[in-house]
């Protein structure tokens, strides 16, 4: 598993580990499974995708939240594909949530949108609906991103009607992994957070924004996707000119990368590394220790 912040060059490093170990890529991203949003979410073209099938990119509609339980379930199922065609499961992405549940194997109530709920919930403020959830389910509250008003509706929305806490971790993990970090110093975070928002605005982020909306993507809910979108919307609706969008744009998505990584740091299994050679270097000695093992029944993910 390849993780780490923002713009830390994760899936380059996913496409190169699968060129050299036959692996496919499995995306752990909350935002890049959502149709639409390839420019502002920073998803991977298919250029730099190299051949290498990747998994859960654009599968579901922005309209409609998308769910850390449904990621899973597509997710596992896609790694026992990958795993049937007798090739290695890369799974990449940033988001901390998504990689918890899958190599935690948690099990997640199977809810239904609660609509009357969700209306009533959105005319909270973020702070407000934190401090809900704090108080329904104080574990959860702990392990959530406070800022994203979407995930702390869906965790509310599940409480609510389980009466349970979640999530519930009831199923052994099945998965043997490794867990590869990338790490970058906080400067060249920084400057690679620049240059890469520079490269989607000149790509067309705010052409994309534009499209969605005009598509039926309602601004509140694209202020609800975060980050890019919501600053995005803001500056559409003539709420804040093009420069204040960017310079509060960059700012936020440096704050976003600080919390990825205070999530990262409480992993301690998690194998930093600072070079691809060093990544490969440790997959192999990952690999060969599971073929040694001579056990079918392992589950690799790298």
């Amino acid at each position: 598993m390849v993780l780490g912040p923002t713009a830390s060059g994760k899936s380059d490093l996913a496409v190169r580990l699968a060129k050299t170990f036959n692996g496919e890529v499995v995306s752990a991203d909350s935002r890049q499974v959502y149709r639409g949003m390839d420019i502002g979410t920073g998803t991977i073209t298919k250029k730099e995708m190299q051949r290498i099938p990747h998994h859960l990119l654009s599968v579901a509609s922005p309209k409609k939240i998308f769910d850390v339980a449904q990621w899973k379930k597509k997710a596992d199922a896609a790694i026992a594909g990958i795993i049937r065609r007798g090739k290695l499961p890369i799974v990449c992405g940033g988001t901390g949530l998504y990689i918890k549940a899958l190599i935690e194997n948690i099990a997640y109530p199977d809810v239904p949108p609660d609509w009357k709920l969700r209306v009533a919930l959105e005319k909270k403020t973020t702070k407000q609906l934190f401090a809900l959830l704090k108080k329904l389910d104080p574990a959860r509250a702990q392990a959530i991103d406070q800022h994203n008003p979407r995930r702390l509706i869906r965790a509310i929305e599940i409480v609510k009607n389980t009466g349970k806490a979640v999530p519930e971790k009831n199923i052994k993990p099945i998965y043997d992994t490794l867990l590869l970090g990338v790490k970058k110093s906080d400067a060249e975070l920084k400057k690679r957070i620049h240059a890469r928002l520079l490269a989607r605005m000149k790509k067309g982020m705010v052409k994309e924004a534009k499209k969605l909306h005009e598509g039926g993507l309602s601004w509140k809910r694209m202020e609800q996707l975060g980050l890019e979108y919501k600053y995005l919307a803001l500056f559409l609706q003539k709420k804040m000119d093009k420069r204040a969008m960017t310079e509060t744009l960059e700012t936020k998505i440096g704050q976003y990368a600080k919390r990825q990584m205070t999530w990262f740091r409480a992993m301690h299994t998690i194998v930093w590394i600072a070079s691809e050679k060093e990544a490969e270097n440790k997959t192999k000695k990952f690999l060969d220790g599971r073929i040694r093992k001579r056990n079918p029944c392992y589950a690799k993910i790298a």
